[in-house]
């Protein structure tokens, strides 16, 4: 079934809600702009990884950007009608985020960064149990949110795995 986009939301662009949950317009980009939203929170993850205590500082910016896209994706529901919306990306960012916090404590490179991109695109879009069951079930602005932070749990524990015992 489709995602509701906000095209339909008149005020959209005088929101900063909106502009927060679409990753300051990373979710406005197609095809897939939950990949562009995840392309940006690597990015921004890359730069975060080279600054002491890396793992705390992803962390708490991912629990930082929950907190506030809670109260932001609220808006947007309350003004626009719809639940996560295609655009909204802010989850994909703090999802990234906790997939690549093994980063901070093993040596990386290139393909770790990729693995770390790659685990958290697999789980945030087949959604396995319990991300399936989580996006499905919860709702408001937490429900938008949690199912990408499972999914960067799960990512960055199989990546801590492979990083230790293969690569």
């Amino acid at each position: 079934m489709a995602k509701q986009s906000l095209s339909g939301w008149n005020k959209r662009y005088r929101s900063f809600a909106f502009w927060w949950s679409v990753g300051f317009g990373a979710g406005l980009l197609r095809p897939a702009p939950g990949t562009w939203g995840s392309i940006l929170g690597l990015g921004i993850g890359y730069f975060l990884l080279q600054l002491p205590y890396a793992a705390g500082v992803l962390v708490l910016g991912a629990l930082l950007i929950t907190v506030i896209s809670i109260f932001a994706i609220g808006v947007i529901e309350k003004s626009a009608g719809v639940h996560d919306a295609p655009e909204i990306v802010i989850d994909e960012i703090a999802g990234q985020w906790l997939a690549m916090v093994p980063l901070a404590f093993l040596p990386y490179g290139w393909l770790e960064l990729g693995l770390s991109f790659l685990l958290f695109r697999i789980f945030d879009i087949i959604k396995p149990w319990p991300i399936g069951p989580l996006d499905r079930k919860v709702s408001g602005g937490f429900g938008v949110m949690v199912d990408d932070l499972v999914a960067g749990v799960i990512a960055a524990a199989i990546l801590a795995m492979l990083m230790r015992n293969v690569l």
